[in-house]
């Protein structure tokens, strides 16, 4: 039992579903709403909602992901692959529309607009899983596209339209694109085998490097502006951070030509992210100093 538990929880990958449940949270007190009481945000029922909706649909998510690329994943994470498949894939698929059902119920007590998006949200998961992820570039679209999602439900929420959170969510969305190609350069033996077109297959490992490379380049303007432009508090120290790591991924970007490399490569981008994620903090270090004191 405990080790079909391990591989439940591998499977929806609930460290990042708690990462990201941390980050609307983060993002909603010191980015969406800094104007709102602290206390005002964290109680708010239909924030609660928001965030459990978007943490149901994210696991059902990875699991009919899970579902699609299980025999891709032998091939590319053969010991996550084995541990996944502790869990039988009836029961996986009965556990998705059960977290689907979850998350339409919780969406339908904040708005009808609520279980539209989340009732979306759910079908363009599928189908990206389904169709769209095998489409080079339109694959990585909408997968980077997918992961924002939660975060757009939370600014629609709260609707503030100020431009520093665009330029927020186009330093994330550029990230988390590199990312999705970065990852196609890890997966190409198996999406090989399963004859997925990815980018590094059809075009080589030489062109993938070569978006990847102009998209850290672009993500480098939006790291620009947070740092010289934009008041964000202290979280500038993660800004020149983050634009000094991503200046080392770009030279070791070029040296690479191993799954090892592309791995290391895909950990740097991920740190950067998560990193981010705690960083928010830095936005108003009062705030933070007077919950603690």
């Amino acid at each position: 039992m405990l080790f079909k538990l391990l591989s439940l929880f591998s499977v929806v990958r609930g460290y990042n579903i708690l990462v990201i449940t941390l980050a609307q949270y983060l993002a909603s007190i010191y980015i969406l709403a800094p104007d709102w009481p602290f206390r005002k945000v964290v109680l708010d029922f239909n924030l609660f909602l928001i965030v459990t909706a978007s943490a149901l649909v994210i696991a059902s998510g990875y699991i009919i992901n899970n579902f699609y690329d299980a025999e891709k994943d032998l091939i590319n994470k053969p010991t996550k692959s084995m541990l996944d498949r502790l869990v039988s894939q009836r029961f996986k698929l009965t556990t998705y529309f059960i977290l689907n059902f979850l998350a339409v119920f919780a969406a339908s007590y904040i708005s009808f607009r609520a279980v539209f998006f989340f009732s979306a949200y759910i079908f363009g998961i599928w189908f990206y899983s389904h169709k769209l992820k095998r489409i080079p570039v339109l694959g990585n679209l909408v997968s980077a596209t997918l992961a924002i999602a939660p975060f757009f439900v939370v600014f629609v929420y709260y609707k503030n339209f100020e431009t520093v959170i665009f330029v927020h969510a186009v330093f994330l969305f550029l990230l988390i694109l590199a990312r999705e190609i970065i990852k196609d350069l890890e997966n190409m033996a198996g999406d090989l085998a399963q004859n997925y077109r990815t980018i590094p297959i059809l075009y080589g490992p030489g062109a993938a490097k070569g978006v990847i490379a102009f998209l850290i380049v672009l993500t480098l303007i939006p790291t620009y502006l947070l740092i010289y432009i934009f008041d964000v508090g202290e979280m500038y120290f993660y800004f020149m951070a983050a634009g000094a790591l991503l200046v080392i991924f770009l030279v070791l970007l070029w040296r690479s030509a191993a799954k090892m490399h592309y791995v290391w490569l895909h950990n740097i981008l991920k740190f950067i992210i998560v990193a981010g994620v705690f960083s928010i903090l830095l936005i108003d270090v009062d705030l933070v100093l007077n919950r603690i004191l």
